[in-house]
């Protein structure tokens, strides 16, 4: 499943990689042709002022990855 996010600053991106590394599966962030660990903070700065793609396996519910992507937004 996917959602898509935009990432303003390093304090969203740190904010990303807490919740990734709290959630009991794994969570990816896609931005064209690049695929990152969210759980890899280093990489996730990359990303800084850009859409992305929030992309988690099929067995996790829609609504637990609703959850994941309002905390980020928040």
């Amino acid at each position: 499943m996917i959602r898509e996010i935009e990432i303003r600053d390093g304090a969203q991106v740190e904010k990303i990689n807490h919740l990734a590394c709290q959630a009991p599966y794994e969570v990816w962030l896609s931005s064209g042709t690049i695929m990152l660990d969210a759980r890899s903070l280093l990489g996730l700065f990359a990303l800084v002022g850009k859409k992305a793609h929030v992309v988690v396996a099929d067995t996790v519910s829609p609504q637990a990855l609703d959850k994941l992507v309002a905390r980020i937004n928040k």
